[in-house]
């Protein structure tokens, strides 16, 4: 990847800066001040740095051709073991959020704020459910005015859980609220600038100053009634909802995110004001991982210290709302990220509490442990900008009897481990698979899984079972056994299941000529031990590290198995392997794959995963896999669904609508549809959609293509109907698939 150095001394140096310098180590960097200055006659890329007399020595793009120039950065206390970062405590009503204390749940009412007796009693319900912190959407003045009587009323029935009031468009009633509410979060998006037009504008430097000083000039008397009444503040950047200004600047990216947020803290911190937290929400949890690790590594370098609150927005409903959850705060969590998290489901909110909790624990475990590994230099992982590598797949030798291409899938693999009693209904067992059947025999389709993991094989003479296994190798479907199962009862064309140990030792000689080798690696093995893989010819490697390890950390683990195969360049395929004990709860399982692999192939690092879990259901481990997959944008097998968690603002009943149109449009992989209550969460939030179904006043629904409205005020009776015929008319609708 190419490299520029800049010079220690670097004299010549022009900007309308003062204060223009260097980091001195590559480990920090203020990425959202990028500037192109003047070099003696040339134009550069130079990173102004909040610390004096410091110098800098190498800038690198943040990933091959990439815009972004960063140096090797810092984001996190340590990138080999779960270290919590360490932040200042800011007291919401009389809860104390930072690294002193436990990872705080929240989430957010959904009843109309105007109906006090219905949000009270919803609060004391969030409450009654474990929440630390409960958000209330306010609107409008009447809604501010009925936030003085949820308070009292809640008081008066020993209720004093905090209270945060969600501000939109709305600088005035933000101030009102102030007055009775615990904490205001305020959307830098929308604050003070008006609702993005998705607008490319041209801004000299006096425009995007001025602009600058009309955002202090709305924002200073919040700041000032916060800290006269002693409240907390959220700065919650969304990814969808960036101003026409930002994007014209910096791009619909996570550093526009960034700066965006950094805009309000800098008024902030110039008024004396520190009892504030910071978000960075995307419903793709691939990009808010990215915004986060950019957040932190810019307050690392300006020596900030405010707490974080945790949220992938618009996550959606049941498992897939809780997979993506779990990638993106799971992934943060595991780097020591994170004071306060919120799981946005469109549920009712004490649904969210438990999935929170979940989250939390794993968190709070990996750092009271500091899971982790031995210190190990990291190279090649990109941060801050996502670049997959992709493993080399599975080709066809001569000699090869059957198709092996077909073993692994390019945009990420599911393996699934079948049991000898599966083998006894074959075609129980290929519908489990997803396969198709025609007269009985299996054929590959959308969603089938790749390739299966026999830890028994049957006996030589059990020839049903042997039939079936050879029908499934014959559609290209890899199938797996350990070393031992193979030379005792050999199945033909299979694939074998070696340790480290084993391929050294030299036992896998003993199979024919041409065998396929899959290699089981826990990761924190010594580069003496993993020396063996350089002059092996090895189809895929499992990373396997038994889920009971106490200290060593799964995620970190793999990290420093990347890294040694990058340094070797071993281009070999990784299975993410997870063995969960058989007492694991469906949930649990779900929030450790998605944190444990999530993590991993957010970062590129991956290609594909393997669920074990002792007596859970076949088809929820295949479809938590599928899931996995495409919450972090690789394999898509579905429809995907960008679903907002519903508040105050909504305006029909998003679980029943959700539920009407999931019905209807749930069988077209490769189509995504946002469903929005309400216009603040509208063309931006739904940022990745093709086609959005949005609530444009009471009982009526504007529909979009992309961030395009194309039909407006449509009676909700119809609207699902309307949004059938929309898919049609883009030529993305194909026929529900019929029973055989």
């Amino acid at each position: 990847m190419a490299a520029g150095a800049v010079p220690a001394l670097f004299t010549g140096l022009k900007s309308n800066e003062n204060v223009l310098g260097f980091t001195k180590s590559m480990n920090f960097v203020r990425v959202s001040d990028l500037q192109r200055v003047k070099f003696r006659r040339t134009k550069v890329s130079v990173i102004r740095n909040a610390i004096p007399d410091q110098e800098t020595i190498e800038l690198q793009p943040a990933s091959e051709g990439s815009p972004l120039l960063v140096p090797r950065q810092k984001y996190c206390e340590s990138i080999y073991k779960t270290v919590r970062r360490q932040t200042c405590t800011v007291m919401v009503g009389n809860v104390a959020l930072g690294s002193e204390h436990p990872i705080r749940i929240q989430t957010m009412t959904t009843t109309d704020t105007k109906d006090v007796a219905a949000t009270v009693e919803q609060v004391m319900k969030i409450a009654d459910a474990g929440a630390d912190i409960v958000r209330i959407t306010v609107q409008g003045k009447k809604e501010a005015d009925a936030c003085f009587e949820i308070k009292n009323t809640l008081v008066q029935k020993n209720y004093n859980i905090p209270l945060v009031a969600d501000i939109h468009f709305a600088p005035s009633v933000a101030l009102r609220v102030a007055e009775c509410f615990d904490k205001i979060r305020v959307n830098p998006g929308n604050f003070a600038d008006r609702r993005a037009q998705f607008e490319q504008l041209e801004y000299t430097e006096d425009d995007y100053q001025k602009e600058l000083e009309h955002i202090e000039e709305v924002f200073t008397p919040l700041v000032e009634k916060c800290k006269k009444y002693g409240r907390a503040m959220r700065i919650g950047t969304n990814h969808g909802s960036l101003s026409d200004r930002i994007m014209s600047y910096y791009g619909d990216s996570p550093r526009g995110m960034v700066e965006s947020a950094f805009e309000f803290a800098r008024i902030c911190r110039k008024l004396d004001f520190h009892n504030f937290v910071f978000s960075m929400k995307a419903s793709n949890p691939v990009v808010m991982v990215q915004a986060y690790r950019l957040l932190v590594a810019e307050m690392y370098v300006q020596g900030w210290d405010y707490p974080l609150h945790l949220g992938v927005t618009e996550a959606g409903e049941g498992e897939d709302g809780r997979m993506k959850s779990a990638i993106g705060i799971g992934t943060l969590l595991q780097d020591g990220l994170g004071d306060t998290i919120r799981v946005s489901l469109t549920e009712a909110p004490e649904e969210e509490i438990d999935p929170c909790r979940r989250l939390a624990n794993l968190g709070k475990r990996a750092a009271a442990l500091q899971q982790g590994v031995a210190p190990f230099e990291e190279k090649h992982r990109r941060y801050f900008d996502f670049q997959r590598r992709s493993g080399e797949l599975p080709a066809q030798k001569e000699g090869d009897e059957v198709d092996y291409r077909g073993v692994l899938h390019r945009d990420g693999s599911v393996l699934m481990s079948v049991s000898l009693n599966q083998l006894k209904t074959p075609e129980l067992l290929y519908r489990s698979l997803a396969a198709k059947l025609v007269v009985g025999m299996p054929f590959k389709d959308l969603a089938t899984v790749d390739s299966i993991l026999l830890r028994e094989l049957p006996p030589l003479d059990d020839i049903d079972s042997r039939l079936a296994l050879k029908r499934l190798v014959d559609i290209s479907m890899g199938v797996i056994a350990p070393l031992s199962e193979q030379l005792t009862k050999p199945l033909p064309n299979a694939m074998v299941l070696v340790t480290l140990k084993e391929l050294s030792g030299g036992a896998h000689k003993l199979l024919p000529e041409g065998t396929r080798l899959v290699v089981s690696v826990r990761g924190d093995e010594s580069h003496d031990e993993l020396e063996i893989l350089k002059s092996s010819d090895v189809t895929m490697i499992l990373h396997n590290l038994p889920y009971t390890e106490e200290k060593i950390g799964r995620v970190q683990a793999a990290r420093r198995l990347f890294e040694y195969l990058s340094e070797n360049s071993l281009n070999f395929p990784v299975i993410h392997h997870i063995q969960f004990p058989s007492n694991t709860h469906r949930d649990d399982l779900v929030i450790g794959a998605g944190t444990n692999v999530g993590a991993l192939l957010v970062d590129g690092l991956g290609d594909g995963l393997l669920l074990e879990a002792p007596v859970k259901d076949f088809d929820f481990l295949r479809n938590t896999s599928f899931n996995l997959l495409q919450g972090c944008r690789m394999r898509n097998t579905k429809t995907e669904y960008v679903s907002c968690p519903s508040c105050g603002r909504t305006l029909f009943d998003l679980q029943e609508i959700s539920a009407q149109i999931r019905e209807k449009t749930s069988h077209l992989p490769g189509v995504s549809i946002a469903i929005m209550g309400c216009i603040v969460n509208g063309p931006g939030e739904m940022a990745d959609a093709d086609f959005g179904y949005v609530g444009g006043a009471p009982g009526k629904i504007d529909l979009y293509v992309g961030k395009t409205v194309v039909k407006r005020a449509i009676e909700m009776e119809h609207a699902t109907d309307a949004l059938i015929q929309l898919i049609k008319d883009n030529g993305r609708w194909v026929d529900p698939p019929t029973e055989e």
